[in-house]
């Protein structure tokens, strides 16, 4: 099992990406900004760094995400907030500031910014905008995300199934007048960024591809419009593994998420499916270590610590995986992860989780240990099939929990 914490900080800057010397045609064919001014364009950026070490059982911490804050801040602040990237903040005057490129220094300057500490920053995951993204990690991979929006109608069954069975399995979404969604795909590629662009795949080459599955799919009725889908079953599973079928024939494809709703998501690598689902409780709690005097607290949590409590809309994140079931579609019924996620989380909903559940009476309410409970619980539910839990307790601050070598 590898259990991470993830901080966020934000960073507004300018950019340029394109190459002195390179023809319009050239800077648009690679970067998409051929047309692009002297002084670039600007982003909001988000840079999420991951870390993983072992947990304090006494404190329930991985590390102190405060201390983060103190080391990580002055670098994002002094040397990438507000600043024109291609001057200000080298290597960046020598290379196009992509995201890739941004992600991999982020990565090593924060690896050196928080070296002694107890944990390793093992990846940095940079959201250049609402479209695209980049993650580099500490094994030296990178990955590049790009967003793609489509609205589509479905009827979800499966041609391998009766009409009673698929009614059981799918409830009214098997209505053969069907239904539909504002879908959002996630393509991730994977490989090392070429060395003259900064870029895993130039523009043009996933504008193209991205556009073939648009053309394919957007407002199209899929079970009667779609070639590739003739025949199969019409699941958001099956949708995942037909998309990524399609990309990877063009581009370096590790794997595609699939959101049918903000909150429900197929996931798919080439060999494993993943079925993915949000849900959100509501708790108070105090970040506290009995042994520990007051100060001692405060010095540790901060206002964490305060006595009488805080409170966070929580919201959770499971992700079941396993192999495809081509009868059904499906890699679980939906229902499943459903009951699973809204049985378990019943009993922190809505309460003071120090005080009225057994779950934190000796062990503090930390983001760390939550996911530690949360994760065996929801695993027996689902058969064993559990990947990985999230816990976002805020904007800023992600605990996760995931089987080794897992998604």
């Amino acid at each position: 099992m590898l259990l991470t914490v993830n901080r966020r900080f934000t960073f507004s800057a300018s950019r340029r990406l394109a190459r002195d010397g390179w023809s319009v045609a050239e800077n648009e064919r690679v970067y998409g900004a051929g047309r692009e001014g002297a002084w670039g364009s600007g982003e909001n950026y988000e840079a999420f760094f991951v870390f993983s070490g072992a947990i304090d059982p006494a404190t329930g911490l991985l590390v102190n995400l405060a201390e983060i804050k103190r080391r990580l801040g002055p670098l994002v602040d002094g040397r990438y907030d507000h600043r024109f990237l291609n001057l200000d903040t080298p290597p960046f005057d020598r290379t196009p500031p992509t995201p890739e490129s941004l992600a991999r220094a982020l990565l090593t300057e924060a690896r050196e910014a928080t070296r002694g500490l107890p944990v390793e920053a093992i990846a940095c995951h940079l959201q250049e905008s609402a479209a695209t993204a980049a993650t580099a990690y500490a094994s030296g991979a990178v990955e590049r995300d790009f967003w793609l929006d489509f609205s589509a109608a479905r009827r979800t069954y499966s041609p391998h199934l009766s009409e009673a069975e698929n009614r059981e399995l799918f409830g009214r979404a098997a209505s053969p007048a069907g239904h539909g969604h504002g879908y959002r795909l996630r393509a991730t590629l994977r490989g090392e960024p070429d060395r003259a662009t900064g870029l895993v795949a130039p523009h043009a080459e996933v504008a193209a591809a991205l556009a073939a599955v648009h053309a394919a799919f957007d407002h199209r009725n899929l079970g009667v419009e779609v070639a590739e889908l003739a025949g199969e079953p019409l699941t958001t599973e099956n949708l995942a593994r037909v998309i990524f079928g399609m990309l990877s024939r063009l581009l370096p494809v590790a794997r595609v998420r699939l959101n049918e709703t903000a909150e429900f998501f197929a996931e798919f690598d080439g060999r494993e499916l993943g079925l993915g689902l949000e849900r959100s409780f509501s708790a108070a709690h105090c970040l506290r270590v009995r042994q520990l005097s007051d100060a001692e607290n405060e010095r540790l949590f901060g206002h964490c610590a305060n006595r009488n409590g805080h409170g966070h809309r929580y919201t959770v994140q499971a992700t079941a995986a396993g192999a495809y079931d081509a009868r059904t579609g499906t890699l679980l019924p939906l229902v499943c992860l459903e009951s699973a996620l809204r049985d378990t989380l019943a009993a922190w909903d809505r309460r003071h989780l120090d005080l009225e559940t057994d779950d934190f009476r000796e062990a503090p309410s930390t983001g760390e240990n939550l996911v530690l409970r949360l994760f065996p619980r929801l695993d027996e539910r689902l058969g064993g099939r559990l990947a990985r839990v999230r816990l976002f307790e805020t904007a800023n601050n992600r605990f996760t929990l995931r089987r080794t070598g897992g998604r």
